[in-house]
């Protein structure tokens, strides 16, 4: 845990799921700078306050102790909502003084202050601006940060081409500011409609069945135009046979692995699950058009891994697990899945990975399951197979 200092006060921050041993703050200086350029030059905040991209929850908290108007966070992070909402008790707030929205969610009407977090996904960005400019007018107030890092000239030019003139502060502790003046009420791009959701086609090479069937993509999923190369090699080497089988996609992100199992399985009873409210829904609709003919379902779950799933009551997992938290390269994230799929797994039942050679997820499984296996690899990726051994 760690303590963010600002003019409205002092505020006991963790990251979701929190953990001692994580060495990684709950906020960084662009979410400081931000909190500071407010205070200091006195930002009306008595209207409807909202902030899109709050990751771990800084901003919304050390916000709700200024007690503006109406404060609305917007977030595709089920971990980030749940760290903003444990970060608000930890401060004493009341339960309902930030209204916490996801990016599926309708927007507010109006914003008086609109605050951006810049996220990695310059896709989300776009998305999430594209949908928030008919709530926006000519006073309100539009400031965005982040680390100079993830501040580029195509994120400028996002803020300048759907919301107004924009211009960058001066850098502090690696952070800049992105000051946004808004000319005219509920402004609209002025080239074009929203681009996002996004549909591609499947390569041909694609295993039987998925081969030229167009999926979509919410902005910020993961590689939102294509086929991820991982994700290709891992879909040539899954494992077949299932029957009626309990699989889970892990980390689904647009659910083309839950999806090539679905069609080739049809007997299989199939969970999506991801952290992101972006990639559950493309998942959802991507099975609803490709497999959800004569009736067929699955079940999709926005949360954190498998912690809603029962012990001991799913067969396969499959899963290529994420190795950014943001700017972090960690393998933390990855060590979670396993662990949940090993809880989650029946005796017997296997965990299927695809990652990076270089990433040692054949190391992690061994510390989990006590056995890894290779499936398959080529000179960039590896697939991996663990078995539930006991109980």
């Amino acid at each position: 845990m760690n303590r963010l200092t600002t003019s409205w006060g002092a505020f006991a921050l963790t990251r979701c799921p929190a953990d001692p041993r994580d060495p990684l703050r709950a906020w960084d200086a662009a979410d400081e700078y931000l909190l500071n350029h407010l205070a200091e030059t006195g930002t009306d905040l008595s209207g409807t306050v909202a902030v899109v991209g709050d990751r771990w929850g800084a901003l919304a908290t050390a916000l709700a102790a200024r007690h503006p108007g109406t404060l609305v966070q917007i977030s595709d992070s089920y971990l980030g909502r749940t760290a903003t909402a444990e970060n608000l008790a930890r401060s004493g707030a009341a339960p309902d003084v930030v209204r916490m929205l996801t990016t599926q969610d309708p927007p507010p009407e109006r914003i008086d202050v609109l605050l951006v977090r810049v996220p990695k996904s310059l896709a989300l960005l776009e998305d999430q601006l594209h949908r928030l400019a008919p709530a926006v007018h000519a006073g309100t107030v539009v400031v965005g940060t982040g680390m100079v890092k993830e501040i580029h000239t195509s994120t400028l030019t996002l803020f300048e081409t759907i919301l107004g003139p924009t211009r960058t502060s001066l850098a502090v502790k690696k952070a800049r500011l992105v000051h946004t003046t808004v000319t005219t009420d509920g402004v609209r791009d002025a080239q074009g409609a929203n681009p996002w959701p996004y549909r591609y086609e499947l390569p041909a090479d694609a295993p039987a069945g998925l081969a030229g069937r167009a999926v979509v993509n919410q902005a910020g999923v993961f590689c939102a135009d294509r086929l991820d190369i991982g994700t290709r090699f891992f879909l040539k080497h899954l494992p077949t046979g299932l029957g009626r089988a309990r699989v889970v996609d892990l980390g689904c992100g647009n659910g083309v692995v839950g999806l090539a199992v679905a069609l080739a399985e049809p007997e299989a009873e199939l969970l999506f699950t991801d952290e992101s409210y972006q990639a559950v829904a493309s998942a959802e609709e991507n099975f609803r058009v490709h497999a959800g003919e004569d009736g067929r379902t699955a079940e999709f779950t926005v949360g954190d891994g498998l912690a809603d799933v029962a012990p001991g009551t799913v067969d396969l997992v499959l899963n290529n697990p994420p190795f950014h938290n943001h700017q972090a390269t960690t393998d933390r994230t990855a060590r979670r899945m396993f662990s949940d799929a090993r809880r989650a797994l029946r005796p017997g039942g296997e965990l299927w990975v695809v990652g990076n050679r270089h990433l040692g997820y054949h190391v992690t499984l061994r510390r989990v399951f006590g056995n890894s296996e290779l499936v398959a690899s080529d000179p960039k990726f590896v697939v991996l197979r663990a078995v539930k051994r006991g109980g």
